[in-house]
């Protein structure tokens, strides 16, 4: 996602699953895939294999989580297929891929053609997504983007952005943007500057959607927040900003999710 377009030219993987809590489930149809070695999938972490895939179903209520710190060298990344590219899939955007301990992003060509990955399997719709960042040299528009309810299909991406910038001083910025299908189209539903939304190595992200409201935290401060109606369900996941930004990155993903009250 271009950020303020106009104005702006190893590790353990640890998968938990299915808490009964008694309510019919609400997610996107489709489950995890089985474990399995697809091609650049065969380096492994010090700490063994990948764990197996959690069982899910599309009628059982549950909640569920993800975290990883990226054990595998992939491109793109996979984890056994538990991610989605947005070249893989979408065609139109970019992946992400791994070395053990850090995510980056390859944009695709194109203006807008943002890195993407996104979780495989259900998802319930009330979903908090945190990453640590981690940052090198930058410049142009460097960002760091959360996403949830969000999909992939060939030549559409859709659902929310929450994106801080990873500039310094002023030029700084958050955004919150609802992605509406194809290419380049999107709206923004939050658009904020300042050194304050600025992020670094280190810094803690998160993103949560509960009911139609999508909120921003750095570091467990509320930074900004945006109201939206247009998808109650989706998958999550995190991405980069389009073009060529620097060396940047994430250390760690987190993610869990409860379906809707």
């Amino acid at each position: 996602m271009k950020a303020i377009a106009e104005s702006l030219c190893v590790h353990p993987v640890v998968v938990s699953e299915v808490m009964k809590i008694g309510k019919p489930a609400f997610g996107v149809a489709g489950g995890l895939m089985a474990m399995m070695v697809i091609g650049g999938c065969r380096d492994q972490s010090p700490q063994g294999p990948l764990p197996a895939a959690p069982v899910t179903s599309a009628t059982a209520p549950y909640v569920k989580s993800y975290t990883t710190s990226f054990p595998l060298r992939e491109n793109p990344i996979s984890e056994a297929g538990r991610w989605m590219g947005g070249k893989t899939v979408g065609i139109d955007w970019g992946n992400v891929s791994t070395s053990p301990g850090l995510a980056i992003g390859h944009a695709g060509p194109k203006e807008y053609a943002d890195s993407v990955a996104l979780l495989t399997g259900h998802w319930g719709a009330e979903q908090t997504v945190e990453a640590v960042v981690e940052k090198g040299s930058v410049h142009r528009a460097p960002e760091v983007s959360l996403r949830v309810r969000s999909s992939l299909s060939a030549h559409r991406c859709s659902g929310y952005e929450i994106s801080n910038s990873l500039h310094d001083g002023d030029t700084a910025y958050l955004i919150i943007v609802r992605w509406n299908g194809p290419l380049a189209d999107f709206t923004y539903l939050l658009n904020v500057q300042g050194k304050q939304y600025g992020v670094k190595t280190g810094d803690e992200m998160k993103a949560t959607i509960v009911g139609n409201v999508i909120t921003a935290y750095k570091n467990g401060v509320q930074m900004g927040q945006a109201k939206d109606d247009t998808f109650a369900s989706g998958q999550p996941g995190f991405g980069f900003n389009e073009g060529r930004n620097g060396d940047y990155g994430i250390t760690r993903f987190t993610v869990t999710a409860a379906d809707a009250p």
